[in-house]
């Protein structure tokens, strides 16, 4: 998809986001966008035909100073062009994408109340309170959940997602993902956030009716399967530095499914925030430049609503300060 913003005072918070961005049969280019919608390839920039935004994470702690210089410079030089008329891609290839689950308050307090024991006699209001109890101990006392995805399943903020025809209950999770600028390994709490370059949208759609393996219970969860087809995790569309998000921890998300909003929420009910979930990840993994840690997805989920994805649905999600992303659903075999 072409992308003609209709907002560009709108696209994202601070004065300059990265993106992967092509024209039409085009190379991928590493691009500077500016909060005006205005493009500038970073090959010549930077001096390297062959830099790719991974590339310029991978040197992020120099190259963000020459970025924001860039930026600032936007009114003087002929090389920025209009954003209008070039496709956004995911705007990097990460090497590993890591994934918190159960990491908002809510959320996880409705699917206490939702998958409790049919026989307790109590009031929803009593079990949301014991639920509500439980979270406030695993805050306090527990770490977070979080499990591998693949880079194979990204897909681009405004392309178009396949259900595959075996995926019978496809679902959306809204999340915001911490993009990481420089190599993590064993990183405390108050050091992660040092590590994060930036920050983007990701969803994360799962197919709930393959999460858990029925023929064998036992084993728990099954990610590949219900997690990483291609394409089920739209990207995007900006990699806004982390310097222009004033607090991690207050952004709101909302998801529409054919413009009725399903999810709306803060980021300020994540039960572990951002740093804890990026240090978490470091203590077992070395985190590398350009890796994804989606950090989970509020309450209003497809399962919440009884209504899941199928063929023609189109999802807007958005972020504050990160920008929107739209994604339609079609099904595997449609033209």
């Amino acid at each position: 998809m072409f992308v003609k913003p209709e907002s560009a005072s709108a696209l994202f918070a601070g004065p300059f986001a990265l993106a992967t961005l092509s024209e039409p049969d085009g190379a991928h280019i590493p691009a500077l966008v500016t909060a005006d919608a205005r493009v500038l390839d970073l090959r010549a920039a930077f001096g390297d035909p062959r830099l790719t935004v991974r590339g310029l994470l991978d040197i992020w702690d120099s190259a963000a100073p020459r970025l924001a210089a860039l930026a600032a410079s936007a009114d003087d030089g002929s090389e920025f062009r209009p954003l209008a008329g070039f496709r956004v891609h995911a705007p990097v290839e990460p090497r590993q994408v890591f994934q918190s689950g159960a990491n908002y308050r809510q959320h996880v307090i409705d699917l206490h109340v939702a998958h409790g024991d049919p026989a307790d006699g109590r009031s929803e209001q009593e079990r949301r309170a014991e639920a509500a109890e439980i979270m406030d101990r695993r805050a306090a006392e527990d770490l977070p959940y979080v499990f591998i995805g693949l880079p194979s399943a990204i897909t681009g903020p405004y392309d178009d997602v396949v259900l595959p025809a075996w995926a019978s209950k496809p679902d959306w999770e809204l999340e915001v993902a911490a993009v990481i600028g420089k190599a993590a390994h064993q990183v405390s709490v108050e050091e992660a956030l040092d590590h994060v370059a930036g920050y983007t949208i990701a969803n994360d759609l799962t197919d709930r009716a393959t999460v858990f393996r029925r023929d064998m219970p036992q084993i728990g969860t099954d990610w590949l399967r219900s997690k990483n087809a291609p394409g089920f995790t739209p990207l995007g569309p900006w990699i806004v530095p982390a310097a222009s998000v004033a607090d991690p921890g207050d952004l709101r998300l909302v998801l529409k499914l054919n413009g009725e909003t399903m999810q709306d929420e803060s980021t300020e009910d994540m039960i572990f925030d951002v740093a804890r979930v990026v240090s978490y990840a470091s203590q077992s993994a070395r985190l590398l430049p350009g890796d994804l840690v989606l950090t989970g997805s509020p309450a209003g989920n497809g399962m919440h609503w009884g209504r899941l994805l199928r063929d023609g649905d189109v999802m807007d999600g958005s972020v504050t300060g990160l920008g929107a992303q739209r994604t339609r659903c079609v099904a595997e075999g449609a033209s």
